[in-house]
């Protein structure tokens, strides 16, 4: 059986962003739609269910839907759920967020708990339509990027577009470095910038031949450069490394940047 890409519902416009943006994603991989409403009451949900399957069968009729109402903890029941996903995606707002809040406690507890892709909607209309033509993925030196620039790989295939890969640097303030060569030596055992995109990307670009790939290896902030790169695109993905002995923290500062500032939907990819 195919596993389904789980949109979380809550009945806000985010929420209802969040749907819209399934829905293409799910004709473009060709898996079913799971809409979930999570409520610790009883209240009717059958008008929200309802409203959410419609603007699916309007949108892509040709997406299986099913749908689910949950009286739970909205944040565990969704974790919970991505065991058997393919994605979750979630609205970068819910009814109960504080204004001040750039992105939602629920949304931010799946992200960093969840064992599946979780991608939340963030940005206008025109990064939430694929109008770019371009995926960015970020790639950091260690172990999280992996399984995250793979799924870029895919999500750019699927799209028919190119592929902009950043791994953003910086070198300790009295070094003198280059991408191609770091001479500092109390970091000599790190790999150059430029190989940490090489060995990132190996065997990806054979596998995937008809994706363009840009590469970018900058000098400067990683946050700074994601965001950059993320205002010219259609989705951000960044890798998520396991933390083993502290579940929830598998979210690093720059994926908490991402998630509460990109101008455009977000993927956070677990490392598997």
């Amino acid at each position: 059986m195919t596993v389904p890409l789980v949109v979380g519902l809550d009945g806000s416009e985010a929420s209802l962003a969040a749907v819209d943006w399934a829905a293409g994603e799910a004709v473009r991989h060709g898996v079913p739609l799971h809409l979930v409403h999570v409520t610790p009451g009883d209240g009717d949900t059958r008008a929200l269910i309802g409203a959410a399957t419609e603007r699916v069968r309007r949108c892509a009729p040709t997406v299986p839907v099913t749908s689910e109402v949950l009286h739970a903890d909205p944040a565990g029941a969704l974790i919970g759920k991505g065991h058997e996903a393919f994605a979750l995606v979630l609205g970068s707002r819910g009814l109960g967020d504080l204004d001040a809040m750039l992105l939602g406690s629920v949304g931010l507890a799946v992200a960093a708990r969840a064992e599946c892709p979780v991608v939340v909607v963030r940005g206008a209309a025109e990064h939430r339509r694929t109008a770019f033509g371009s995926v960015v993925v970020g790639v950091e030196n260690g172990e999280g990027s992996g399984t995250a620039v793979a799924f870029a790989f895919r999500e750019a295939q699927v799209r028919h577009c190119g592929l902009v890969v950043v791994h953003a640097w910086t070198a300790p303030p009295v070094a003198h470095a280059t991408a191609q060569a770091p001479s500092w030596a109390l970091e000599a055992h790190r790999r150059p910038p430029a190989q940490v995109l090489d060995d990132a990307l190996r065997g990806l670009t054979e596998r995937y031949g008809d994706v363009p790939v840009t590469r970018r290896v900058i000098e400067g902030p990683a946050r700074r450069e994601l965001l950059d790169a993320a205002s010219a695109a259609d989705l951000l993905i960044v890798g998520a490394p396991r933390r083993h002995g502290h579940p929830g923290l598998q979210l690093g500062l720059i994926g908490h940047a991402m998630l509460h500032h990109a101008p455009c939907p977000v993927a956070v990819v677990p490392r598997s």
